[in-house]
């Protein structure tokens, strides 16, 4: 087995970076349409997940979340690099596992972390559907900063037309 890069861990979990032996936990939430129906993707198959995995392995920006208990990989988080010592914070997380602080504890290590590297700002974008995300984003201590009305679009209806979507950015500053 491959040693597993460690970024931080909390009493629950073990926040790394990923690897191969990730395939299959990621393929259990990643097939789930329930899981990825707010996200740019549809549900993937195992070669998609294969070549996202490849992706994930190849970047600093994308972070496994397993269980200390079983090595379960139950959830990612994406913190990706801004301007102005910015950073995007996103997350997908294994159905199995909603509802259990799991989302809250990693967010919050991430974040602790991050500022106490000096990051100056974290961002974050949802769809104002996903009332878990931005629930979450606001016990994370988020302010709403903005709600751009049919901003964006990831899909397209039996007509071609884009199936506008609205968004929600939240903001938490090193202060």
């Amino acid at each position: 087995m491959v040693e597993k890069r460690i970024i931080v861990e909390t009493d629950r979990l073990v926040l790394r970076r990923f690897c191969e032996e990730d395939l299959q936990d990621l393929y259990d939430y990643l097939s789930d349409e329930t899981v990825v129906q707010l996200e740019p993707y549809r549900p993937m198959d195992m070669n998609g997940v294969k070549d996202e995995l490849d992706r994930r392995i190849s970047t600093d920006e994308m972070i496994a979340i397993e269980l200390k208990t079983n090595h379960k990989l139950i959830r990612n988080v994406y913190l990706g690099k801004r301007e102005c010592n910015a950073l995007e914070l996103g997350y997908v997380f294994n159905r199995q596992f909603w509802g259990q602080g799991y989302a809250k504890e990693s967010c919050t290590a991430l974040i602790r972390k991050a500022f106490s590297e000096g990051v100056h700002r974290i961002y974050a974008e949802c769809d104002p559907c996903n009332a878990a995300s931005w629930k979450l984003l606001e016990k994370l201590g988020f302010t709403s900063e903005a709600h751009f009305r049919k901003n964006v679009f990831f899909w397209k209806d039996n007509n071609d037309e884009p199936i506008w979507k609205d968004t929600y950015v939240y903001g938490l500053l090193n202060e």
